[in-house]
């Protein structure tokens, strides 16, 4: 049984991870898990649990909780009717897809590796974010036919293998095909319902060593990091919400832009061992 000399420091970062997650995700929009993966990394690693699964118990963990929290906001979303089911329902089956291959191919890969994937994706996530145009387009209507049975899956694939819902992928494909972006929100909510539930139930068939995972990890998913972080995120996300509407959120995803760049080149670094 873990001693609570070690279980406590633990706790207490998780909640700063989860409320500062949650005041996040309410005022930039952002989905959690590009935050909650690394600062995972960091909590775990900082603690002593470095090993070659950490990142595997990271993704799985933010997937967890992204099941709670994209529920609860498809839920919200769809009272104001702002769901648009038919690209939920016709993009599903792709994304589910993707996702159970995500699961797989993260829970055979070092963690090494896998931080070097996400690396590289949340620059490109990064520089979207400071850089990308709202009036960027690709096509007038979502893309329908051989080009959605590519790219549903790339999308519930790419997610998992970052541990994040459908939003950073999501909001963006559907913008840049004419989706209004408070419509493409919503619907992205779905996404991650759709990408966190079969690859959660993967993860938590795969086995991590002991000696090297956090206490209380159940296959790959921390127990005391999802409870902890969705009642922090829970917390919190109203808080973000209220400072979106008393300030212009624009210059802060710019700046949260740069931040994570900044992350994604130190994940980056760390996984090249320089």
């Amino acid at each position: 049984m873990p001693e609570f000399s070690a279980i406590w420091p633990m706790a207490l970062m998780l909640m700063a991870i989860g409320g500062f997650a949650g005041v996040l995700a309410g005022l930039l929009g952002v989905g959690g898990g590009i935050v909650l993966v690394p600062a995972f990394f960091y909590a775990f690693a900082s603690l002593g649990y470095e090993g070659p699964q950490l990142m595997q118990v990271c993704l799985a963990t933010s997937l967890a909780t992204i099941i709670v929290t994209s529920i609860r906001s498809v839920l919200s979303h769809n009272k104001k009717g702002a769901v648009d089911w038919d690209i939920l329902k016709t993009w599903a089956p792709g994304i589910a897809i993707g996702a159970i291959l995500g699961m797989m191919v993260a829970s055979s890969l070092r963690s090494t590796t896998l931080q070097g994937i996400f690396g590289c994706l949340a620059i490109v996530i990064g520089l979207y974010m400071g850089f990308g145009r709202s009036e960027w387009r690709l096509g007038q209507a979502m893309p329908k036919g051989i080009l959605r049975a590519v790219l549903s899956p790339v999308v519930g694939f790419l997610s998992v293998l970052m541990g994040i819902g459908g939003g950073s992928f999501g909001v963006p494909l559907m913008s840049l095909y004419n989706t209004p972006i408070h419509r493409a929100v919503a619907t992205a909510a779905g996404f991650g319902v759709i990408i966190a539930v079969p690859s959660v139930a993967g993860f938590l068939l795969v086995e991590i060593d002991p000696a090297t995972r956090p206490p209380f990890t159940v296959g790959a998913v921390n127990v005391p990091a999802f409870l902890l972080v969705i009642a922090m995120t829970l917390t919190t996300a109203p808080l973000g919400v209220k400072l979106a509407h008393a300030m212009d959120p624009k210059p802060l995803k710019r700046v949260f832009a740069v931040f994570l760049t900044l992350v994604a080149v130190n994940m980056l670094r760390k996984a090249l061992g320089w």
